[in-house]
């Protein structure tokens, strides 16, 4: 009988004791611009955000999902349909974005129904050029990598055609000042690839990131035509210009512009608002904050190798 009365003292000790972290925590909640979404309406989902983005990619590369079998003669229904399941679901989760941007904001004049259907129609318009451009880009891969075998070889396995790809639907929301998505959809491509590409910055025409591993490309880099990255490179910022106040300032040009036809061997990193001039090559490992005339060469002095026999 005591044993009884104890675990009920206990229990009910054990649940006083939740009540308070209970308060505690939800305490926690009342600020209006915490890291909680509560009372407001309804966000981007990840999940939608991602099926979206499935499907953009199969009428990108169509047939290699291997979820339909295509011909030409019916690729039209298919490219159709999947485009009105996209412009749907695109558009709710647009509209969504900005809601959340004018309720941030406390704007009262945004016009999102107009807004949301001018995003939308951007991306859905720009479907054609990404393809166009992919198919330099694959072009790049397959002419830079002698592993390569074929294009489909490429397009199924090559983390850095993928990241590209993703990059490129990112950025024509990005300009379209479209907020939370662009980053879900390159986080996303980030977690699937180990590329991190913001979709802010500028990519030209034929490039190619191989292997890719580690590889960081910031908001404001720009990046020319025909540029090869190697894995683990970084095009960063030197350091976050600041208002008087001692505020970060906002997309200030921060990051390497890339001139065409530059080669970045693995593990380079080339920070700041500096320029690396067209033909250039770029050695491993280097660390370069200072702008590179055209065709330079930059390397690291060959370490000293020490070796003793046991």
């Amino acid at each position: 009988m005591k044993k009884c009365q104890t675990d009920n003292i206990t229990l009910l000790a054990d649940n006083n004791y939740i009540d308070i972290m209970v308060q505690e925590i939800c305490s926690t909640y009342e600020d209006v611009k915490g890291i909680n979404h509560i009372e407001g309406f309804n966000l981007p989902s990840e999940t939608e955000v991602e099926n979206i983005l499935h499907q953009l990619i199969e009428i990108i590369f169509p047939g290699y999902s291997g979820k339909k079998s295509l011909s030409l003669q019916s690729i039209k229904y298919n490219v159709g349909e999947t485009l009105s399941f996209v412009y749907t679901e695109l558009s709710d989760q647009i509209m969504r974005a900005l809601k959340y941007n004018c309720a941030m904001d406390y704007c009262d004049s945004c016009d999102i129904p107009s807004l949301t259907k001018d995003a939308t129609k951007a991306l859905i318009g720009g479907l054609a050029k990404i393809r166009n451009t992919m198919k330099l880009d694959i072009a790049a891969a397959f002419d830079g990598d002698p592993a390569a075998k074929s294009l489909d070889e490429i397009i199924l396995s090559y983390p850095g055609v993928k990241a590209i790809t993703i990059q490129r639907i990112a950025h024509i929301l990005y300009r379209k000042n479209v907020p939370l998505i662009p980053r879900m959809l390159c986080e996303y491509s980030h977690r699937e690839t180990g590329i991190d590409i913001h979709p802010g910055a500028h990519l030209g025409e034929a490039i190619f990131i191989d292997h890719g591993t580690g590889v960081v490309i910031g908001e404001t880099a720009v990046i020319g035509d025909n540029v090869k990255i190697y894995q683990g490179v970084t095009l960063g910022a030197l350091s976050f210009p600041k208002d008087d106040c001692g505020h970060i300032i906002k997309g200030a040009k921060r990051h390497p512009t890339i001139e065409e036809n530059v080669t970045i061997y693995a593990g380079a990193t080339i920070l700041g608002d500096i320029v690396i001039g067209k033909d250039s090559i770029i050695g491993g490992n280097v660390w370069i904050t200072e702008t590179m005339a055209p065709r330079s060469k930059v390397t690291m002095r060959a370490p000293e190798l020490r070796i003793k026999r046991k």
